[in-house]
């Protein structure tokens, strides 16, 4: 037996409402096995004991409530396999940023173009910005120099999705990652 630290046993909550606890007086049924159609509670219920099933309601909010007559751990499963292939479908979008300032040397440039280049190549967005420090912001010409200068050299790995903006004491330029093909 698990301690738990004195505290009282939490219940688990279910994520749907399943056969007697759904209490309102009429619900809209859909699915496989059933003609669609709005049935007093107490029907769909009979229905849904007489195939051996559940009655889950699907859409609480809706009115009115929308049910399924379904077996219910099957339904579960069917939920969180559903969600697992959104999930696995869906991408992670990486910013990486590379920060520069207005006179950055020759050596510098080279040295953050190289790791730009990877970023862009492992499929990360990248977010170069040049950093003005105190009265160095008179050099905003050479600072937006500076970025297009690396934009120019990232073309065949990347796009540019907004060109230099200065925004506060930075100047900031994104570029996305070309798609593979």
């Amino acid at each position: 037996m698990r301690n738990n630290g004195g505290r009282p046993r939490e219940e688990k909550k279910e994520l749907h409402k399943t056969n007697q606890a759904i209490r309102v007086p009429e619900v809209r049924l859909v699915g496989d096995n059933v003609e669609p159609g709005v049935y007093k509670t107490s029907q769909a219920l009979q229905m849904a004991e007489e195939q051996g099933l559940d009655l889950v309601e699907i859409s609480p909010n809706a009115v009115p409530p929308v049910c399924k007559i379904a077996d219910y751990g099957k339904f579960l499963y069917e939920a969180k396999k559903r969600d697992k292939m959104l999930k696995a479908k869906s991408t992670q979008i990486v910013v990486k940023e590379i920060r520069f300032g207005p006179q950055t040397d020759e050596h510098d440039y080279e040295f953050k173009r190289k790791n730009a280049e990877k970023f862009l190549k492992d499929g990360a967005k990248l977010k170069a910005f040049v950093f003005f420090k105190g009265r160095s912001i008179i050099f905003k010409e050479q600072g937006q120099i500076l970025l297009l200068k690396l934009a120019q050299d990232l073309e065949e790995f990347g796009k540019v999705e907004a060109m230099p903006v200065l925004e506060g004491k930075r100047m900031i330029m994104y570029i996305a990652p070309k798609k593979k093909k």
